[in-house]
């Protein structure tokens, strides 16, 4: 049996009774390393779970999933995933190559960022699409996921906002070289995330557009949700652009059409009480 097990999103007792009772049986256990991180490391896992780890990043994943699965047809196997199993696109690869190798299956859910950002008031139902915001780079600077966003909330829909993670990736050179040497991880933070918003609100006016978000458009920002270092804000776009959050993970929501209920809730996280007195932007139903 395969088991796919989600770890919740704080630390080693986040797992799920369910869960831990799977590892534990289990002869190999895997944990993803390149979608999300714990705020405890492998070790902390590896000594309340009982068990030795075995890191499997992108590369062992998407390029060598067939030693991942190698005689999990005749022993357990589990694979470890911060948040639930099914939070990115690689695990249901992952299912699918089991299931064409005759391997059962058995998921095992735990919370994410996906509905764990109901932390912050805003209600769960009145999101849209969910958008990464990738790194820029000098030579690449995509916009596609802030029209999404710009369709979000033409929709009176909010929108979260998974920002970039890069874990053991090459650089150009290194990787044209076919050199195994690998960037220091880099975790996107929402000041990061904002000022790149920023920057595609006045591209888009210098082109003659009128953006729907705003420098004054209300956002959310989190911090290591689940944790018990969590920390929320609440502002502008702009005060987001300079807002102290602390250390990854960070998660970024541009709000739309608000409940009074919704809106009461963000002032508890509000970066300056005045922003949601005097805000022109800001919408309720």
């Amino acid at each position: 049996m395969l088991y796919l097990v989600g770890l919740g999103l704080g630390d080693a007792k986040d797992i799920t009774v369910k869960g831990l009772e799977a590892v534990r049986r289990c002869r190999r256990v895997y944990l993803e390393a390149y979608t999300s991180v714990l705020t405890v490391g492998k070790e902390a896992l590896e000594e309340f779970y009982g068990k030795e780890l075995i890191l499997a990043d992108r590369e062992m994943v998407e390029q060598e999933a067939d030693s991942l699965l190698k005689e999990a047809d005749v022993c357990d196997v589990a694979f470890l995933v911060v948040g639930d199993p099914f939070g990115a696109t690689t695990h249901s690869d992952l299912v699918l190559r089991a299931v064409k190798l005759g391997i059962p299956y058995k998921v095992i859910h735990n919370a994410s960022i996906m509905n764990a950002v109901g932390c912050c008031g805003l209600q769960l139902y009145n999101f849209g699409e969910t958008v990464s915001i990738v790194f820029w780079t000098d030579t690449w600077k995509p916009e596609s996921f802030f029209d999404k966003i710009e369709k979000n909330r033409q929709n009176g829909m909010h929108t979260l906002c998974l920002l970039d993670i890069k874990v053991k990736e090459q650089s150009l050179e290194n990787l044209i070289k076919g050199r195994k040497i690998y960037e220091p991880p880099r975790y996107m933070s929402v000041n990061q995330a904002a000022e790149q918003l920023l920057a595609i609100i006045q591209n888009r006016r210098l082109q003659g557009e009128k953006p729907e978000v705003t420098e004054n458009t209300i956002c959310v920002g989190l911090a290591r949700v689940g944790a018990p270092d969590e920390k929320i804000a609440s502002g502008t776009l702009q005060q987001m652009s300079t807002v102290e959050l602390g250390t990854p993970l960070h998660s970024l929501i541009v709000t739309s059409t608000m409940h009074p209920l919704e809106l009461e809730m963000l002032k508890l996280f509000s970066v300056d009480s005045s922003t949601f007195e005097n805000n022109a932007c800001q919408r309720t139903t």
